[in-house]
């Protein structure tokens, strides 16, 4: 099944990505940032996971989370590629 994904929802799966990337770097980060990181992965870990569109017969599929993910990394390579 092909999904549809609003594109809040797959912006903030982008988002988590970059921010869990940051997280995941060189232990670089003073304790401050190191904190303000994760508190930003929770809320959008939140948003991702309460979305409206989770409710609909789609989102109910458990197929629909990994395809978010593809969706957002698809998203993301198209970017990247777009700048060179």
């Amino acid at each position: 099944m092909t999904h549809t994904f609003p594109e809040d929802l797959v912006q903030t799966q982008r988002d988590w990505y970059a921010v869990y990337r940051r997280l995941a770097e060189e232990p670089r980060h003073s304790a401050s940032e190191t904190a303000v990181l994760r508190r930003r992965l929770l809320r959008l870990s939140v948003r991702v996971s309460t979305h409206p569109y989770w409710q609909t017969a789609g989102g109910r599929l458990p197929s629909a989370r990994m395809a978010l993910k593809e969706a957002a990394w698809a998203q993301a390579r198209a970017e990247a590629a777009r700048r060179g």
